[in-house]
């Protein structure tokens, strides 16, 4: 599969080369630092150089990893061989760099002859490798360092992230739930996509070094969820995609404060915040998804009048007491037009004709409210031949104290040893990500 393997330094300078076959040579090795090393233009991965000869690379640290190949070969189980190469890098050496390289030429090139027999992978498991390569690597200096620092952590309990002599006059903590959904509604009314994007971030202004508690609300029920202290929770619409009021994440990412454990069993994330500002969570939903905007479009063609009539309604899905602020709706129209005529019952309207769109603003929309745009867009003469490709309308909004997923945090709790009192908020926001809707079939006049 593969003629042969290098590693370069951050200069283009050779540190390993292994020749797997005989159709290519050590050469070859300078067309790759000047095709992509030099070069500031290179974006992909795979580089074809010297007729057929293709060069895969990933940089790792501050090398790069290159596989070269002149068959037709299969690019994921490259890109998946070199990662692997560098997993076994990192497990031998601890840290795989050029000083880890340059310090273990000889148990490199031993290893580069153990996993990749004439070109084709074999043993590329770690753990399976030292069963056969017994030699111990030399561990780089900044390896060793980071290993200590872990130990050290280990042993004395110590987090790396915050001081322990931190103190405010005033011990506060923040906590902003922004999410962002993506639509995307077919000309027949499906639904394509319903999606969130979400981020916990918090704002931490605690002194000493306080343990926090937050748990939320996945497979409980969302409304009369428990709050305290002046954690609020949002008001969710009884317009539920799926009839459940339960919030299924499809994945989480948290920040290296959080312990784990306790997650799995009760939903309740335990941590030592960093001083100040910092992403807590990262999560994705694609069930249940509480639409904050209903959208129902019409568009009548007039051919021979040499017309378009819209009919747009919006309707806010969300509960009376929450308001959605600084919606946009941009309603695309035909790129001859040069005249409009518009009548809103909400927001104010106008045709732009940069953007060959008419702009609907409406500074604050109340939950449970409907506003209805009509217009009519008169076309000049065109030498375009193709037909109006009709895109689709976009949105753009925030409403506060509203999430999409119906995620809620149920209680924050703050322990420290001096015992003091804290003042705790949460609040939540969802704006628009890709917020599309088509227009319906239009009628034939």
């Amino acid at each position: 599969m593969l003629s042969g393997f290098f590693i370069f330094n951050a200069k283009g300078e050779v540190l390993i080369s292994r020749l797997y076959r005989n159709d290519i040579k050590r050469s070859l090795s300078d067309l790759f630092r000047i095709q992509v090393v030099s070069s500031t233009d290179v974006r992909s991965p795979i580089t074809q150089i010297s007729g057929s000869t293709a060069f895969f690379h990933i940089k790792h640290e501050n090398i790069y990893l290159v596989a070269v190949s002149k068959l037709n070969v299969n690019s994921a189980i490259v890109f998946e061989f070199l990662g692997r190469v560098a997993l076994i890098g990192q497990s031998y050496f601890g840290r795989f760099d050029e000083a880890a390289v340059k310090a273990n030429f000889t148990l490199v090139y031993e290893l580069m002859d153990e996993i990749c027999d004439f070109g084709f992978p074999q043993i590329t498991e770690p753990e399976a490798l030292k069963m056969y390569i017994t030699t111990e690597g030399v561990k780089s200096e900044k390896a060793v360092l980071e290993m200590g620092k872990q130990i050290a952590i280990q042993a004395t309990g110590a987090v790396s992230w915050r001081r322990p002599d931190i103190k405010y006059r005033k011990n506060e903590a923040f906590i902003d739930v922004v999410e962002s959904v993506n639509l995307l509604m077919s000309s027949k009314g499906n639904i394509l996509r319903a999606d969130v994007s979400g981020q916990v971030i918090m704002r931490a202004y605690l002194s000493g070094m306080p343990e926090c508690k937050f748990g939320l609300n996945d497979r409980v029920a969302v409304e009369g969820g428990e709050h305290l202290g002046r954690i609020v929770p949002p008001t969710i619409s009884s317009n539920k995609k799926g009839g459940s009021s339960t919030v299924d994440l499809d994945d989480a990412q948290f920040h290296q404060c959080v312990k784990l454990s306790g997650f799995e069993e009760s939903r309740t994330i335990t941590f030592v915040p960093p001083d100040g500002e910092f992403e807590l969570m990262r999560y994705r939903s694609t069930n249940n998804v509480y639409l904050p905007f209903r959208v129902n479009a019409i568009v009548d063609e007039f051919a021979d009048a040499n017309h378009v009539n819209y009919k747009i309604s919006v309707r806010s899905l969300y509960d009376a007491k929450t308001y959605g602020q600084n919606v946009v709706i941009r309603v695309p129209t035909p790129p001859s037009t040069n005249a409009t005529k518009i009548k809103v019952t909400g927001g104010k309207a106008k045709y732009v004709g940069s953007e060959n769109a008419i702009v609907w603003k409406i500074a604050r929309f109340q939950g449970g409210q409907e506003y209805v745009i009509t217009c009519q867009a008169q076309q000049g003469e065109s030498n375009s031949k193709k037909p109006w490709s009709r895109p689709p309308i976009s949105m753009d909004f925030q409403v506060v104290m509203f999430t999409s997923s119906g995620l809620v945090v149920r209680f924050m709790k703050i322990f420290e040893k001096s015992n003091y009192q804290s003042v705790k908020w949460v609040r939540y926001l969802t704006k628009a990500g890709t917020y599309q809707i088509s227009f319906l079939p239009p009628l034939q006049i």
